[in-house]
């Protein structure tokens, strides 16, 4: 495994959202504490706290990542604020559904860092456009 190399709250997080940006799976994962949880609201089938980092990364992200055309996710970090251990993210994501459908969602998630890693996620997006575009 990768190691960690940032270690203050705003580098992880950025570290982290470049690490998805370029599909680099391995700074991904490294990115998260064990026992991490991401929290993603609304009523689509991703809807719930995810727990640990395996079902973060495997589960929530690896399976957004088939819902779409491979290559087609631009991920663009646009705001970070910091204040201690909570880091709060804005990005944009754009990309073609496996069904041919355009998405576009601007994103927001408040990360709480501990000991370099991310240890928990709450992400406020366009959950509806997401189920629409996502979940024919």
């Amino acid at each position: 495994m990768t190691t960690n190399t940032a270690t203050d709250p705003k580098s992880v997080v950025i570290r982290y959202v470049e690490a998805v940006r370029n599909g680099d799976l391995p700074v991904v994962r490294d990115s998260f504490a064990e026992d991490a949880t991401w929290l993603y609201p609304g009523e689509t089938p991703w809807s719930k706290v995810w727990r640990g980092r395996d079902e973060i990364v495997d589960g929530f992200l690896g399976g957004a990542g088939a819902r779409f055309v491979p290559g087609s996710m631009v991920i663009g970090l646009t705001n970070v604020i910091a204040d201690g251990d909570q880091v709060v993210a804005e990005w944009t994501s754009d990309a073609l559904s496996a069904e041919g459908v355009e998405y576009h969602n601007r994103c927001l998630g408040v990360f709480v860092v501990r000991d370099g890693r991310i240890a928990e996620v709450r992400e406020y997006a366009d959950t509806q456009h997401t189920a629409r575009v996502l979940f024919p």
